[in-house]
């Protein structure tokens, strides 16, 4: 069952929801929703990009390290101790 929602907002907050809306092909009671049914979620930084903004070539490698642990490579043995130091002295 759907019901119906008033909100009161500033004039130019309405103004830039309808667009960002009409930009994502929704409606801004779409929005309203989508953001409504995350609370209490946990969430993913990740999932706070708009993959749409990204290149194709950076879309396209969206999720290809998923599910590796390059801690096993010997390379990521190297990169770690060479740079840890540094992130410890500025630490300091």
């Amino acid at each position: 069952m759907q019901t119906k929602l008033t909100l009161r907002l500033d004039d130019r907050l309405i103004k830039a929801a309808k667009q960002t809306a009409r930009s994502r092909g929704k409606s801004v009671s779409q929005m309203v929703a989508e953001h409504f049914s995350s609370f209490g979620k946990e969430t993913n930084p990740a999932d706070d990009f708009d993959a749409k903004n990204l290149s194709p070539a950076t879309r396209s490698m969206i999720g290809i390290l998923r599910g590796i642990d390059p801690r096993g490579d010997e390379r990521y043995a190297h990169l770690m101790s060479k740079h840890s130091k540094h992130v410890d002295e500025a630490a300091r």
